[in-house]
């Protein structure tokens, strides 16, 4: 299995990242992070590229696969806090 430090994400892209493993839609994710629903649209088309995905839920699917979340540093979102 490949290490998550394979995946050079921005910390944005992290950011979302958060969102979409508990499927959250880009309004949701841009209410959250204060920002357009655009810049999320354009750092989801960024992590699908990096991940060399063919849409957000395989995304997240390659990076469960290749142990991104294992040891997680970053903060878990509960559901609740998502809306």
């Amino acid at each position: 299995m490949t290490s998550n430090t394979n995946f050079k994400f921005n910390n944005m892209e992290k950011e979302v990242i958060e969102f979409l493993k508990f499927g959250c839609t880009n309004p949701e994710i841009a209410k959250k992070l204060n920002v357009s629903t655009h810049t999320v649209k354009y750092h989801i088309s960024s992590i699908i590229r990096k991940t060399n995905a063919v849409n957000r839920i395989n995304a997240v699917f390659i990076l469960g696969m290749n142990g991104y979340f294992d040891n997680c540093e970053q903060e878990i979102l509960q559901p609740q806090e998502l809306h």
